[in-house]
């Protein structure tokens, strides 16, 4: 079920905002306001992206 937490075996295409997910998911969240923090994050990143003229690096 996409609703569970990750696994050690589900490797997560960006590992800090599953790391968000899950911490949202920790603090008790239900599932679609942790989906909406992690949506505005994502805004918040790619914002800052255009905002600077840069390109996104995974530091993953």
């Amino acid at each position: 079920s996409r609703k569970q937490k990750t696994t050690d075996e589900i490797i997560p295409r960006n590992r800090k905002l599953r790391a968000f997910y899950d911490k949202k998911r920790d603090e008790g969240k239900p599932y679609k306001v942790a989906i909406i923090a992690c949506a505005n994050k994502l805004l918040h990143w790619i914002y800052a992206l255009l905002k600077s003229n840069t390109t996104f690096q995974d530091s993953a």
